[in-house]
């Protein structure tokens, strides 16, 4: 007893000390820990490799329970564990299992393990061959588990995180404790608890410092808030490989409705950036090269399959841009005086469809194909401010008023100073912002909104064109993500596809822009230009020459439409709208798609 009395006095005072408890024999020298927790030890830490022995025994001990307790319960074992199988050969992505190999590996371990316990129930683990067949079947399977990457991955970095308390000590995070780690496709993300009085402001600020002590390569950590938004918590994420290393083709349209969000690339972590534009005013930036034009085509790629928007471009580039989309665009400014007209009618728009609503008493403009979408896509949006400053008052005024009446401004410029915004409203509008590569620090807060770049939004230091970051009520941290590669051929392909199924404006709209009203805003040279406006006979008849004389010079297999586009300098829809007209009277005929000629010879004297 005062052996006994000794030892637990020793243990109060080892627990008073906070040293660690040991047994103590009667010689008074100290004994480490048992063998017994020296084991336990082992056993958690190679926990991943040891986990085929550990379902192995979990196996035949619930196969022993089974058997001695429910032996009949065997053939319902079997058709649980067959179900099982089919729902992870399945559906086993939603459950993490992205690859095909990995779900076939699971449904047929799953269901092996079912069979032999349903046969183990029914007769008993010990009867034999069962036993043999346990041991070389657990051999079998685990050396797919073995050799698995993801595995060893998660292996190597629970090993790298046990070093963790010494590098936060080094890196100036002390304190900070490890809470969960998880290996993905491209890396590994961990969630932190940090100290009291760290936040993720300064996991931020010691970027450099954590790549250098996890041994990563240089811009592989992101470091983003955890869903719970905790000040005291954050997620870190490490890159093995850059998944943006190479260019992404596009797949194609990936809606076809506004009301969709868009597939614009993929995240780091594989997942698409969806990003919803109806009724949101858009700004892309970034610098020359930086793959601002891609971004812009996977857009123009996805709204000319939607049905229920009508696309109105502006590029003072001479069309250098949109100019391939034109067959799907409804109008397309290429000088600073038609953009000001364009724009002047997109207000005009605006104002019919909210004078409607509010009779109606309605708030928003229900979008369908019948009563579509407007949006004005704007490259180089401070080009046109400079070489056509009238037009600043009427973009401040669809960006203060579009939205309700879905008349939306999609605007891509380099640097979207005030000044090169036009000293107006809209950048303060923009609440969609994609921010491509930028030259200087400080243009990350100009692009995507002050206090961006100290929040961890680093584009500049995006290396390859098409990486963009982009900041929408539905996307919050600073994710990086890679635009499609769309092809000119594929530009080309996707334009004819959709050139015939576009929409047209809806009644109020074409009557706001035939009113004589916006008529007087406009004056007698604009009206000329509106192909919504009731025109004069002369007018008509120059239009008519002109079409008919660029068909009379088409070769044998006709004309495009952007061809005559381009020639008579009239919208898509008149063209598409006069060659129907003419084509039922037998004066054209269509060659192939989207082709048109005389069905006769034409001459200027008929």
């Amino acid at each position: 007893m005062t052996l006994y009395r000794k030892m637990r006095r020793q243990a109060r005072q080892a627990r008073r000390s906070g040293l660690q408890p040991m047994m103590v024999i009667n010689s008074g020298e100290p004994f480490p820990d048992t063998v017994g927790l020296l084991l336990l030890r082992g056993a958690w830490r190679y926990r991943s490799e040891l986990a085929p022995l550990y379902v192995t025994v979990a196996i035949f001990v619930a196969a022993w329970w089974l058997h001695t307790t429910r032996p009949q319960w065997w053939a319902l074992i079997l058709g649980i564990s067959g179900a099982a199988a089919w729902v992870l050969a399945t559906f086993g992505a939603r459950f993490g299992l992205p690859a095909l190999i990995e779900r076939l590996y699971a449904a047929i371990t799953v269901f092996a393990a079912g069979t032999w316990t349903s046969a183990a129930t029914a007769l008993s683990p010990f009867a034999s061959p069962l036993p043999q067949a346990l041991v070389i079947g657990a051999l079998i399977l685990a050396v797919p588990w073995w050799a698995h990457r993801r595995r060893r991955a998660k292996v190597r970095v629970e090993r790298k995180l046990q070093a963790w308390p010494e590098i936060a000590r080094a890196i100036g995070l002390a304190g900070s404790q490890v809470m969960s780690a998880t290996v993905d496709v491209w890396g590994w993300r961990a969630r932190f608890r940090l100290a009291r009085g760290q936040t993720i402001t300064d996991v931020i600020a010691r970027i450099p410092a954590i790549e250098s002590g996890l041994g990563t390569f240089r811009a592989a950590v992101r470091v983003y808030p955890t869903p719970d938004d905790l000040a005291s918590r954050c997620e870190i994420r490490v890159l093995d490989m850059d998944p943006h290393a190479g260019s992404i083709p596009w797949p194609g349209p990936s809606v076809t409705s506004i009301t969709q969000p868009i597939d614009m690339g993929p995240f780091e972590d594989a997942a698409l950036c969806r990003i919803l534009f109806m009724r949101r005013h858009g700004l892309f930036g970034g610098t020359t090269g930086s793959g601002k034009s891609g971004g812009l085509n996977v857009l123009m790629g996805n709204l000319v399959a939607c049905r229920d928007v009508v696309i109105w471009g502006i590029d003072l580039k001479k069309g250098m841009e949109l100019g391939p989309w034109a067959s799907c665009i409804d109008r397309l400014a290429t000088t600073p005086e038609q953009a000001i007209i364009l724009l002047r009618d997109a207000v005009a728009v605006l104002e019919a469809r909210a004078e409607l609503l509010a009779a109606a008493g309605k708030r928003t403009w229900e979008i369908s194909s019948e009563m579509p979408a407007l949006v004005i896509v704007i490259d180089e949006y401070a080009e046109l401010a400079d070489d056509a400053p009238d037009a600043m008052p009427y973009t401040d005024s669809i960006a203060r008023l579009g939205r309700a009446v879905a008349v939306t401004l999609i605007a891509a410029t380099q640097r979207p100073t005030q000044k090169a915004m036009g000293q107006g409203a809209v950048r303060s509008q923009m609440d969609l912002r994609i921010c491509f590569r930028v030259r200087e620090r400080k243009d990350v807060d100009l692009v995507l909104g002050q206090g961006m770049l100290s929040a961890g939004w680093n584009a500049h230091s995006l290396n390859a064109p098409g990486k963009f970051l982009v900041s929408a009520p539905e996307h919050q941290t600073p994710n990086r993500a890679r635009a499609y590669l769309v092809t000119d051929q594929a530009v080309s392909d996707t334009a004819n596809r959709f050139a015939a199924q576009r929409p047209c404006l809806d009644e109020v709209s074409r009557a706001a822009l035939a009113s004589p009203r916006n008529h007087a805003a406009t004056g007698p040279d604009d009206l000329a230009d509106d192909p919504d406006a009731p025109p004069s006979q002369a007018v008509t008849d120059d239009r008519e020459a002109a079409l008919l004389t660029a068909l009379s010079q088409a070769p044998e297999e006709g004309a495009s439409v952007v061809a005559l586009v381009a020639q008579t300098g009239m919208s898509r829809r008149w063209i598409y709208y006069r060659l129907h007209e003419l084509a039922a009277t037998g004066i054209v005929v269509q060659t192939i798609r989207g082709h048109w000629r005389l069905a006769t010879p034409y001459s200027d004297d008929e």
